[in-house]
């Protein structure tokens, strides 16, 4: 490619991952848990795609064509030629491909290097759903975030020595035990008239 050339493949795909975002921001203004299920299916519908083939356009293992960028614009209400021009909001979506990250995944940062921003478009959306939350209604967002996330952010407590354990009963005596606890906990059935 020639240098100052854009790459259109790169451009479109940039556009889509911001209509998909602009989409999820719109959905997500009026949403509730329930509703923020499911966008990626219904970002597709709303494309009129398969949500296999936005999968696969996601993945960069296909490419959006001519027709399929005049029906994204039509559908998503943006101006003829839309998809085909870099746009700021998008070229802070993906950088550019001649970067490449070292990561496993090959998944590229968002910003440089700092490992907390999001690597990949499945980070981009889990931090913009739960931003999306926070916004709305940061206590309950944070207690909820933290009753959830509370194994990985509250270190463990120090290891004690456990007490010996008593010896595992007999198949005989668990099965009377088990057969007991299942007596108590059923209810007499009531007589009929």
């Amino acid at each position: 490619m020639q240098p100052g050339a854009i790459d259109l493949a790169q451009v479109r795909f940039n556009n889509a991952l911001a209509l998909f975002e602009e989409f999820v921001r719109a959905t997500a203004r009026h949403a509730d848990a329930a509703t923020l299920r499911g966008l990626e299916r219904r970002f597709a519908e709303r494309v009129q795609i398969q949500p296999s083939y936005w999968s696969q356009i996601k993945g960069r293992s296909r490419q959006i064509g001519e027709r399929l960028a005049r029906q994204f614009e039509q559908l998503c209400h943006k101006p003829a030629g839309w998809m085909d021009q870099p746009h700021d909001g998008a070229s802070a979506v993906a950088p550019a491909s001649s970067s490449r990250s070292s990561s496993p995944t090959g998944a590229k940062p968002l910003a440089g290097d700092n490992e907390s921003a999001p690597r990949d478009d499945d980070e981009r959306f889990i931090v913009g759903l739960v931003l999306t939350y926070y916004r709305r209604h940061p206590q309950r967002a944070r207690t909820r975030l933290l009753d959830l996330l509370g194994e990985v952010l509250v270190p463990a407590p120090a290891a004690t020595k456990a007490p010996p354990r008593a010896p595992p009963p007999s198949a005989a005596e668990d099965a009377l035990a088990r057969w007991q606890r299942t007596q108590k906990s059923v209810a007499p059935l009531k007589q009929r008239k």
